[in-house]
């Protein structure tokens, strides 16, 4: 039934000359002022113009292959990025060349909201259009908010953050889970904050921490459109203030792969607030091409595959769906 793997990724900058055509692209169609965009282009001059998205993509890439040949099913797989080379149409007019006539995407995003989504399947149609006949028609998996196979490597990466605070203030360390902040018009429209939850309360679970806090990060639109809150930073001064903790632990969870958001949001401007309160801030690596993680997406593949599919899900959510309705995860936009 399918005969290629589609590995979707948002894709990021790999040189300073390619930061502000990025942005633009990532950022088009948005109410976003300039002046936002260009304050960002500015977190990519701290790392020399470069995201390590993409490198990060490329080692997943390279580990999937890997894992498919090695277990099955072998089929050939293509990268392709929403916003910067390789780019979706790049990588589909690859594979009309070809000859894929059927394929599974997966994208790299757990969560369901517009622009962890709906928008990448949009974007997906929108290169297929441009590819014209010859393009495959590609099916996305479903999401993972809930697979053991993000849950576990997630879970690991949180304890082994957990254990680099001092055994003494180990057990009074503030345990706090970012994600990326969307628009509350947005976010009434799908389940992106009820299984963000759920995430974080599995998660929490397996490391042995019942009280846990969930806050938000990387917000980009106009300051007179309400987004989910409250801001990580927010958060941070806050206890800082209050002088409620002396170490907090930082746990994205709603990332995948390191890149800006996490690497100058959290490790710069987060940091930033904690030495500025005399917080010690230690924050948990991402599941990024963790083997279980890998084997999780051939999971994915395989169950949707199989005629009688062993679907994973852990709590009470149980799996998602695999064909979102019309109405999925709409933009909230007028």
């Amino acid at each position: 039934m399918y005969d290629a793997i589609l590995l979707v990724g948002f894709g990021g900058p790999e040189r300073p000359a390619d930061v502000l055509p990025f942005l633009e692209n990532v950022l088009r169609g948005k109410n976003v002022p300039r002046e936002r965009l260009l304050e960002v282009a500015e977190h990519y001059e701290v790392f020399g113009g470069a995201s390590p998205i993409n490198e990060q993509h490329r080692v997943l890439l390279g580990a999937l292959i890997e894992e498919l040949n090695a277990h099955g099913p072998r089929l050939p797989v293509y990268w392709g990025n929403r916003n910067w080379h390789p780019l979706l149409g790049e990588a589909i007019e690859k594979m009309a060349h070809d000859g894929v006539r059927h394929a599974l995407a997966f994208v790299t995003s757990a969560f369901s909201s517009y622009s962890g989504c709906r928008q990448y399947l949009e974007d997906i149609q929108r290169a297929r259009e441009e590819v014209g006949e010859a393009a495959p028609q590609i099916d996305k998996l479903r999401v993972f908010y809930n697979h053991p196979g993000f849950i576990e490597p997630m879970s690991e990466r949180v304890a082994s953050a957990l254990e680099q605070v001092p055994a003494e203030r180990r057990a009074d360390a503030a345990l706090i889970f970012t994600a990326h902040s969307i628009p509350v018009t947005m976010a009434n429209g799908c389940r992106y904050v009820a299984q963000l939850r759920e995430a974080c309360r599995l998660v929490a679970q397996r490391v042995g921490r019942p009280e846990w806090t969930l806050v938000y990060q990387s917000r980009s639109g106009s300051p007179a459109q309400p987004w989910l809150g409250p801001d990580v930073c927010d958060h941070l001064a806050e206890i800082g203030q209050r002088g409620a903790v002396r170490d907090v632990v930082l746990a994205p969870i709603g990332f995948l792969s390191e890149h800006m958001e996490v690497v100058y949001d959290l490790d710069v401007e987060a940091r930033a607030v904690c030495e500025h309160f005399g917080i010690a801030m230690v924050r948990s690596l991402l599941v990024g091409a963790h083997p279980r993680f890998v084997a999780m997406i051939r999971e994915l593949i395989v169950e949707r595959i199989e005629e009688s599919p062993l679907r994973l899900a852990l709590g009470d959510d149980g799996p998602s769906h695999d064909v979102c309705p019309p109405d999925c995860c709409p933009s909230g936009r007028r």
